[in-house]
């Protein structure tokens, strides 16, 4: 993939412009979302995602620490930073003063100042802040690698990722450097990706990013060649656009399915079950008001993934929680009849199928809006003559 060769490019002047600093150690970006797990909500609209993991730099130590019971309940962090003796490493040679026990006058002379003074907040390390200086890192970086040649660079705004396009007048891609914190040796991170639109800056989000995307992959690996379990979650992410579900919600309800069913109940012939499944799952976690966390205190998923034991033992998240605490809310969302709605195109496309014999549907949402969602239903047997746009019945629900 061009994004992950380009990202790995950066990674090569990243080391060489970091490796004396005291600016965070930058590990190699871990694709993450839903463009590296094999999908997209918007094909024509992509971010690629990455997760660049950071360790201290010499003479500094991560602390992750959980604040008030409400950020614990969110399991939202903030990263201490801790200064670190180094007079040991200084008498075996190493050029480097110790923060801790040289005069503050000395150190200012001769050495570049502490992650303390640079990207930090009091003692916490600052999400926007390091933000900006990966803005600045990419910048200055670009001009060195071969990519700037043949493709323009366009930096956007960063507030808590550093996000930018590239593009040579045919093609363009749109990437997203998110950064965290690992962990221990799992594959959970404490990351820059908010939760919450107003989030204090020095809050780290806990992020299952990573070990999402090896259950995906976990499933690629099982999966066999005509597997549909990606249209299935691309149909529903699309369908779930201006109805009010979020992209996670559909994301969850897929991952507990594709747990529970076998692979090989996810080929095309079906796939029209596949979607009556998701549709009534759906249905039954809005009546029931509850949806539990894929991941958090998930203790069946498969070898490889890593979590760390307060994860893994926890109890399940419920992310209808709010349904929970705002009945009107709850009420509200009945009330518009969306999960009712998505069950009607299932048991139509069910229908349809059985009528006409035909097990090679594939389904093209076109739009939806509070009152009306539109989609056409095309025989793929007919795509290598025809384009979809001159095939296919559309129905309205």
């Amino acid at each position: 993939m061009w994004t992950r060769t380009l990202m790995e490019h950066f990674a090569i002047y990243f080391r060489r412009v970091l490796s004396n600093s005291f600016y965070p150690v930058l590990q190699g970006a871990i694709g993450v979302g839903s463009a590296f797990e094999g999908w997209s909500p918007r094909e024509q609209d992509v971010v690629y995602q990455v997760l660049i993991p950071m360790t201290p730099p010499r003479g500094h130590s991560f602390h992750l620490e959980l604040g008030t019971a409400w950020q614990r309940r969110l399991r939202n962090f903030h990263i201490r930073v801790q200064q670190e003796c180094t007079c040991t490493s200084e008498q075996q040679g190493e050029h480097m003063l110790c923060f801790l026990h040289h005069p503050e006058e000395e150190l200012r002379r001769h050495q570049d100042p502490s992650l303390l003074h640079t990207l930090c907040t009091g003692s916490y390390l600052d999400v926007e802040k390091t933000a900006r200086w990966f803005y600045q890192l990419v910048r200055a970086i670009w001009p060195a690698l071969l990519e700037s040649h043949r493709w323009h660079l366009v930096l956007l705004p960063p507030r808590r990722s550093c996000q930018f396009k590239v593009t040579n007048g045919r093609e363009s891609y749109r990437i997203e450097i998110l950064f965290g914190v690992r962990q221990g040796n799992s594959d959970v991170f404490v990351s820059s990706q908010p939760r919450q639109a107003h989030a204090s800056s020095t809050i780290w989000p806990e992020s299952y990013a990573v070990a999402e995307m090896k259950f995906f992959r976990y499933i690629a690996r099982q999966a066999p060649p005509d597997s549909l379990h990606l249209k299935c979650l691309q149909f529903f992410t699309r369908l779930q656009l201006g109805l009010g579900f979020s992209t996670y919600t559909i994301k969850t309800i897929v991952m507990h399915l594709l747990s529970i069913l076998p692979a090989s109940q996810w080929r095309r012939r079906h796939f029209v079950r596949r979607l009556m499944d998701i549709s009534e799952s759906l249905r039954v976690c809005v009546e029931r008001r509850r949806l539990n966390h894929f991941i958090v205190g998930n203790q069946r998923l498969p070898e490889g993934i890593r979590l760390p034991p307060e994860v893994l033992m926890a109890r399940s998240r419920n992310l209808f929680h709010d349904l929970v605490m705002d009945p009107v809310a709850h009420s509200q969302w009945r009330r518009r009849h969306f999960v009712s709605r998505l069950m009607d195109i299932s048991e139509s496309l069910r229908t349809c199928v059985e009528r006409r014999r035909l097990n090679h549907f594939i389904v093209f949402p076109l739009y939806t809006t509070k009152d009306c969602i539109r989609i056409k239903v095309v025989d793929s047997l007919s795509l290598g003559r025809e384009t979809p746009q001159s095939l296919g019945n559309v129905w309205d629900w």
